[in-house]
């Protein structure tokens, strides 16, 4: 038997039938949790990411596993099953699987689990208490349904890469992609709020939901403020690289040595910002007294901050910045990010014991709990490493167990 789960949703079992990442995201938030989470791979294969790489995780001897970094960042705390669901007697193990669960989640293309009878209705029907999340890149309905979807392509379809990137005519400028797969990670999130509604729901009425979650409708969900200007205006927004639309002074700017992000909020920031810097006039110049008529003035705004933080070496105007409570930081690399004392403080890098690695590095869960602590012991697991151990669960005699692995079935 599997060790006891802590956490706000160790009472919770979810069946994880999804691969790559948006999905994944969901339930390894879940697993963070506490909720034991068995994840079905398919046998000698498992989840793509597996092979998304390099790099690789390497074994105590140094060399190279067969699980890449990708596939690491999003199955923690998961218990790996190998199933074939395309043989009718993998479609019974996952059926019964799916009898003990409070949650599934997967993100085939629209329709293609109803062939195995995996799909909600399917499930459901032997489990009315069974909350089912389908994740896809357009949905279960509608004349995209059919296709297949990647962050990247949802990035530019759904607006977010029009909005991200310098301006057209400036240096470098023309349409970017954010830096992480942003669309996958908020997919995942809605998911995860998703499921959980669901949960509480379910604890006032007793029955089970079926979850549509399209990726596209997520990232035209979190155009956010961008889409309400639009609304709003009539104007389309364009780029403009690490300028803010709305909010001014905004923006990444040289100082002596270094670059350095400024991020004043309000006018009174503004002031404070001013008297730093020794330029006190300007928060009484018209042109940029207030938030609008900063965000109007722009054009002349920018090259007077520009030109008097060149005169600073960037430690040295963070300083003044922080101790009159501007809000600046540095453009950290990712190694700059876990060497920041406030990461380091908060243990967001921690390292969990691995059966091939000994141990494998895992970003954490952000999420604190006082009264119901988070723990990190699960590592992402190797493929099938607990299918004898969920099988047995089951009720699967060794016999039992060895035949369905001797057919190909795990």
């Amino acid at each position: 038997m599997t060790e006891a789960r802590q956490g706000p949703l160790s009472h919770l079992r979810v069946l994880d039938l999804s691969r790559i990442m948006a999905a994944p995201w969901a339930t390894q938030i879940l697993a963070d949790l506490g909720a034991d989470v068995i994840k079905v791979e398919r046998p000698g294969a498992g989840d793509d990411t597996r092979g998304w790489g390099p790099p690789f995780l390497k074994d105590r001897d140094g060399n190279p596993t067969k699980d890449a970094g990708y596939f690491l960042a999003v199955n923690r705390g998961k218990r790996s099953v190998t199933v074939d669901m395309a043989k009718p007697e993998g479609q019974a193990v996952i059926r019964r699987l799916a009898e003990g669960a409070d949650i599934v989640l997967e993100n085939f293309k629209a329709g293609a689990l109803a062939k195995y009878g995996l799909d909600a209705t399917s499930l459901r029907a032997v489990n009315p208490r069974l909350i089912y999340c389908s994740v896809t890149g357009f949905g279960q309905d509608g004349p995209r349904a059919d296709q297949a979807a990647y962050d990247f392509a949802i990035q530019a379809m759904g607006g977010l890469m029009s909005v991200t990137g310098e301006r057209d005519d400036a240096p470098g400028g023309g349409p970017q992609k954010v830096g992480v797969p942003i669309v996958d990670l908020m997919t995942g999130m809605y998911a995860a709020v998703a499921v959980l509604a669901a949960v509480a729901r379910r604890n006032e009425t007793g029955l089970g939901e079926t979850i549509d979650l399209a990726m596209l409708d997520v990232q035209a969900a979190f155009l956010a403020n961008q889409a309400t200007n639009w609304l709003l205006s009539g104007r389309a927004p364009k780029r403009g690289g690490n300028r803010h639309p709305n909010i001014q002074p905004q923006d990444v700017f040289p100082c002596a040595d270094a670059h350095l992000v400024l991020a004043v909020g309000n006018d009174g920031q503004f002031r404070k910002l001013c008297e730093a810097i020794g330029r006190p006039e300007w928060a009484d110049d018209e042109r940029f007294a207030t938030n609008a008529a900063r965000v109007r003035n722009n054009p002349a705004l920018t090259p007077l901050l520009a030109a008097r933080f060149r005169d600073f070496p960037r430690a040295e105007l963070m300083a003044a910045l922080d101790a009159a409570g501007v809000p600046c930081a540095p453009i950290n690399t990712v190694p700059e990010v876990f060497d920041d004392p406030q990461i380091r403080h908060r243990a967001m890098l921690r390292h969990l014991p691995h059966p091939v690695a000994g141990t494998v590095p895992q970003v954490v869960s952000p999420l604190r709990f006082a009264e119901s602590p988070l723990r990190f012991d699960r590592a992402p697991p190797t493929l099938g490493q607990h299918t004898d151990e969920v099988l047995a669960e089951l009720g699967l005699d060794a016999g039992e167990i060895a035949g369905l692995a001797a057919r190909g079935v795990t």
